[in-house]
């Protein structure tokens, strides 16, 4: 039986971030139990696959009401899991209650995502969270008193008006915490947002460049010297603490997406889901499907995709690895890209596998587009 993963999307949130251009909404409590009871559907329809990992995202997964966390559980608990299985949930603080988190614990959850993004409550206040620094104490204090023994904490740097002090601060702060995994991500001004709009009305004091990057030197700097290993561009973990769920999608594996707006790939080919949580919700209870797109990934795509998802990883992309699934060998496909990078030093080429440099990886994203053919 094939193993796959399984990506859960709860679209709720209690209020929409300024930044956020994830499909969530907020002021949709009311269709909270209907979407539970037609998400519940499509988990109903996995039939012969093995689950290896489940990551509960959105939206905020903590806000959705217990009523609704219970039909989910319901059909959670026919899936076919493997026995290593890691089973991720997302969640902000001000939305931690001991009743969703002991619910979650006796759900199988074994590992927690919890969204800070900056340790000083005037950046949060400005980003539109919802919480406190306080609230995020209180909610990482919780879930270790209540067994979760492997937490990641979102972080973001190159926000509006914040310092590399203040970065710092945060880094400092959240490692004495000791979570098992931090993801650092740099602030991208996403259209449709309302920092887009005040980035359009040059109203956003944003970090220049320049900041930005020794934001991203100072992230690898502290955390390197606290314990942590970077594994992906943004992304550090303790030893054996990966999240292997979002290897999956690194790697080019395959996942199945239940929810409204999530993806799946799976045999090859990519589907998509209504996004419309309403329309979701009748979609899957007139045909018992919601999906409104469904792609064949080309052999070309795969390897692009294999490709640029790969090169986000700190080891890089192997190769013997590429000529398993393509039957080619990497340098007769992309020899010329190589050879640009790795003679200038932003690539790296050792017997098994090429990877970016720490310059490389500063360039990423163009360097990432040279690999589509």
């Amino acid at each position: 039986m094939k193993k796959v993963a399984l990506y859960i999307h709860i679209p709720f949130c209690k209020q929409k971030c300024l930044y956020c251009d994830f499909p969530s909404l907020a002021g949709k409590e009311d269709c909270m139990v209907d979407y539970a009871a037609a998400l519940a559907k499509e988990i109903y329809s996995i039939k012969n696959k093995k689950i290896k990992t489940i990551f509960i995202g959105g939206g905020t997964p903590t806000y959705l009401s217990l009523a609704g966390w219970k039909i989910i559980k319901k059909s959670i608990d026919t899936l076919n899991i493997c026995d290593d299985l890691e089973f991720t949930v997302e969640g902000n603080p001000g939305t931690f209650t001991k009743e969703i988190l002991n619910f979650l614990k006796e759900m199988g959850v074994n590992r927690l995502s919890i969204g800070l993004q900056a340790w000083q409550d005037s950046l949060l206040k400005e980003l539109g969270r919802i919480h406190t620094i306080e609230d995020f104490k209180q909610s990482f204090e919780m879930a270790r008193e209540l067994g979760f023994d492997n937490i990641n904490v979102d972080l973001m740097f190159g926000l509006p008006s914040q310092t590399i002090n203040q970065w710092t601060e945060t880094l400092d702060n959240i490692t004495k915490l000791n979570p098992e995994h931090l993801s650092c991500y740099s602030l991208i001004v996403e259209e449709g947002t309302e920092f887009y709009k005040r980035f359009e009305k040059g109203t956003l004091n944003l970090p220049d460049e320049e900041i930005d990057r020794t934001m991203y030197a100072k992230t690898i700097e502290v955390l390197r010297k606290k314990g942590y290993i970077q594994y992906e561009i943004s992304n550090f973990s303790k030893r054996n603490k990966k999240c292997r769920h979002n290897l999956v999608y690194w790697e080019l594996d395959e996942y199945i997406g239940c929810g409204a707006a999530s993806h799946s790939y799976s045999d090859g080919f990519r589907y998509r889901n209504e996004e419309n949580i309403e329309k979701y919700i009748e979609k899957m209870n007139n045909d018992n499907t919601a999906i409104v797109e469904k792609m064949k990934n080309s052999f070309k795509d795969n390897m692009e995709e294999f490709m640029f998802m790969g090169l986000r990883k700190t080891k890089g992309v192997n190769k013997s690895e590429f000529k398993k699934r393509f039957d080619k060998n990497m340098d007769d496909v992309y020899y010329d890209v190589i050879n640009k990078y790795t003679s200038t030093g932003f690539m790296i080429e050792s017997p098994d596998n090429i990877f970016l440099t720490y310059e490389g990886i500063e360039v990423s994203n163009v360097i990432m587009a040279e690999f589509l053919l």
